[in-house]
């Protein structure tokens, strides 16, 4: 089992920034490729952006390219997601996602260990 723990959501401006944790426990924490997705009210889940399992490649959303990026921290067991020039339709709840499976992967199905979520709020 994997236990992922997301921090350091909240409420924000509109063009202003936000970084998110998510910590990760119970397995070799290189040997996980992780993602985060988020869910706006009232509609689905969404990839969001993923990093493999080595650190070395990511895939992102076209909507958040250029302004998130995703980077893994592997003596704090921790992977990141620096949000910068945050908009309005950013607002979500932000799901943290671990795989062992080796790659880097934009399905949600393709991760089998999710964290409870942090709420991320950008006011205009």
């Amino acid at each position: 089992q994997v236990q992922l723990v997301e921090s350091g959501g909240g409420l924000v401006q509109a063009g202003g920034s936000l970084r998110l944790s998510c910590a990760a426990s119970g397995r070799t924490f290189s040997s996980l490729a992780m993602g985060w997705f988020r869910q706006a009210p009232g509609k689905e889940r969404r990839f969001v952006v993923a990093i493999s399992n080595g650190g070395i490649s990511t895939s992102y959303a076209d909507s958040v390219r250029d302004r998130f990026t995703i980077s893994k921290d592997s003596a704090k067991n921790t992977v990141y997601l620096q949000m910068n020039s945050l908009k309005p339709e950013d607002t979500a709840v932000y799901y943290c996602a671990a795989t062992q499976r080796p790659g880097s992967f934009t399905e949600g199905y393709d991760y089998n260990f999710w964290g409870q979520g942090t709420q991320v709020t950008v006011s205009s």
